[in-house]
């Protein structure tokens, strides 16, 4: 459902894409000049119809159908109405950084997202409280450590927004339609012994492209797969695993996330409680106007 990131990055929740264009090429036939000239001479040779757009494959409109059909059985797996019908979402549990593929040290966390684009996520550990706050086009972080309070830069809001286009919850929930990014079916997996995932791929105006995996057999979302760029501008592939589904109140959610970059585990959220539209105070969103006023 959720991913977070630790306190060096920038974490994650819900939106955006380029929109897909479709340009239409029309044909202007050339005129004759004006009435009394050009008589006697030939007529300009007939031009040739402007073909008619080349109809989609059949094949392909029946994958887009199939990607379609994958996407609403997830939803009916996660609790259909239930699951569409999620305002707020409170979570609470342990985030663990893995280095080189070993955990380190569990760091307590609470999230508190509003839909459509509002996340709250503080760190507790060691005595320290860390914040990270989402708030549309902006956001701001508390650094408990240095009891400092800042603004994100441009390039962590843009990573927030690049990590909405990777969650299940946006894939689900259609925000991706109104970005013009296009569904597509990519085939059945290998996903372990006598297991199989039904794949569907996203792709966004900007050639983006991120791939979801459900079960073939309960249809609950898997795996995530997409790259992101490294410091070199290489892109890097990535990849979350979800598991441990839990039912609270209906709504069919993931206990467990795991994080891969490169093939190489790197963190691990484990969700200890979750709770479904409860209200969330607009003030946990709002920037303090010092770190002093942090609360």
């Amino acid at each position: 459902m959720l991913k977070l990131i630790n306190q060096s990055g920038v974490k994650v929740l819900p939106i955006i894409s380029l929109l897909l264009t479709l340009v239409c090429m029309s044909y202007s036939p050339t005129l004759l000049a004006q009435s009394g000239k050009g008589a006697g001479q030939q007529p300009p040779p007939p031009q040739e119809p402007t073909p008619p757009p080349t109809p989609q494959p059949q094949q392909s409109q029946e994958a887009d159908a199939r990607a379609e059909q994958i996407l609403q059985r997830a939803i009916e797996a996660l609790g259909g109405g239930n699951f569409l019908k999620i305002n707020t979402i409170i979570g609470r549990g342990q985030y663990t950084p893995f280095k080189n593929g070993d955990s380190g040290i569990p760091t307590a966390f609470i999230d508190y997202v509003v839909y459509p684009d509002r996340e709250r996520t503080e760190f507790r550990g060691g005595g320290v409280r860390t914040i990270q706050v989402n708030a549309g086009e902006t956001g701001w972080i508390y650094d408990g450590a240095a009891r400092s309070l800042k603004d994100m830069t441009r390039e962590q809001v843009e990573d927030f927004r690049f990590n909405i286009r990777t969650n299940v919850e946006n894939l689900l929930r259609g925000s991706w339609r109104k970005e013009g990014a296009r569904l597509s079916y990519a085939g059945r997996r290998e996903a372990g012994i006598g297991r199989r995932n039904e794949t569907v791929r996203l792709t966004y105006g900007d050639g983006m492209s991120v791939e979801f995996e459900f079960g073939a057999k309960d249809g609950l979302p898997a795996k995530v797969l997409y790259q992101r760029k490294n410091a070199e501008g290489q892109d890097v592939p990535e990849e979350d695993r979800l598991a441990q589904y839990i039912t609270l109140d209906g709504i069919v959610a993931p206990f467990v996330v795991d994080h891969f970059r490169a093939g190489v585990q790197t963190s691990r959220i484990n969700y200890e409680s979750i709770e479904f539209n409860v209200p969330i105070a607009e003030a946990l969103f709002t920037r303090p106007a010092n770190a002093k006023a942090v609360k």
